[in-house]
């Protein structure tokens, strides 16, 4: 082989290790969650919180417990505030997640939560790792790929630690939380019913709506995916949200998200919708015109209500009834 021929192939192999570094540093970046989120300091708890313009007094819960618990993998501890019903044990219970960068304390999570409370239902709101009191691993966040494993950590809590029948237990996530929910929900049967707000659909889709969020071409997509392996394992792009929706049959979802929303294009919401009918589930939705990034809850905050609080009394049972 001529020396020509080397030069070559080493310039070619430094330029794909640059590639590879510039990626896994890229990749790094984007998906590294701030420990310093301002969020993760706020003073907000359920007692008290602000969200917005709007008086959070009816929303509020005074009576809440601090609790912990494993991820169901038993990797990382996860933090939550457990919100029961005063007077009524059997209440059904929705678990409320946060989105990227945010926590239980903030103040749209607080007053999702307040809302379903005052219409009688149990609240148990979380932490996802690396994010709130909840443990860190890595620093970065996956998509909702791990995370769901944060989200079945409090749903085996309920049942097996506080004895609450799968069918009357709930899910509801905003952005990350809501990709979150969805994958949970794929990957256990017996999760009764969840509402997405604001959530993706595909991974390579999203993937590249990021890169162009952050100004950056789209053939580092490749390298990028390759990054996620090095950094994460080979296992983040085993599933997906849109992937998870095709294993929901018979089982009833809501669907939500803005029109004006230029974090997650609202086209993510038409992915799942349309993967959820086609799996047979029972699928509703709600496009919010003029709505932006998980903004509905404050934009239109009767309607939320009404259209929340509706969906889960319908579909999860009290704690008493057997399923």
């Amino acid at each position: 082989m001529g020396q020509p021929v080397l030069v070559a192939l080493a310039v070619l192999g430094l330029a794909l290790a640059g590639y590879v570094a510039l990626c896994v540093a890229l990749y790094d970046r984007i998906t590294m969650v701030p420990s310093d989120s301002p969020i993760f300091a706020s003073p907000d708890t359920p007692g008290g919180f602000s969200a917005e313009d709007l008086d959070a007094t009816p929303y509020l819960m005074p009576r809440f417990e601090e609790v912990t618990f494993p991820d169901r993998t038993g990797e990382v501890g996860i933090a939550g505030w457990w919100i029961p019903l005063e007077g009524d044990p059997d209440a059904p219970v929705v678990i409320v997640v946060h989105g990227y960068t945010a926590c239980r304390r903030d103040g749209w999570v607080l007053l999702a939560a307040g809302m379903l409370h005052r219409h009688g239902f149990a609240v148990l709101t979380i932490d996802l790792r690396n994010h709130g009191d909840s443990g860190r691993t890595g620093g970065r966040h996956t998509g909702g790929v791990r995370e769901s494993s944060d989200v079945l950590g409090a749903w085996d809590w309920l049942v097996t630690g506080r004895g609450r029948p799968a069918a009357s237990i709930g899910l509801f996530g905003i952005s990350l939380g809501a990709a979150s929910v969805v994958i949970a929900a794929g990957a256990e049967p017996r999760v009764a019913a969840f509402w997405s707000d604001s959530g993706y659909g595909d991974i390579d889709d999203a993937t590249r709506a990021e890169l162009r969020r952050n100004h950056l071409p789209g053939f580092l997509l490749p390298g990028g995916l390759l990054a996620g392996r090095i950094l994460d394992g080979p296992g983040l792009r085993a599933t997906s949200p849109l992937e998870a929706m095709a294993r929901l049959s018979g089982r009833p979802v809501y669907v939500t998200h803005g029109t004006a929303d230029t974090r997650l294009d609202v086209h993510y919401a038409n992915q799942l919708i349309s993967a959820g009918q086609a799996s047979g589930a029972l699928v509703e939705s709600w496009i919010v015109e003029g709505s932006g990034h998980a903004a509905a809850i404050v934009d239109h905050p009767v309607e939320y209500e009404r259209r929340l609080v509706d969906f889960f009394r319908r579909t999860l049972r009290e704690g008493d009834a057997q399923p």
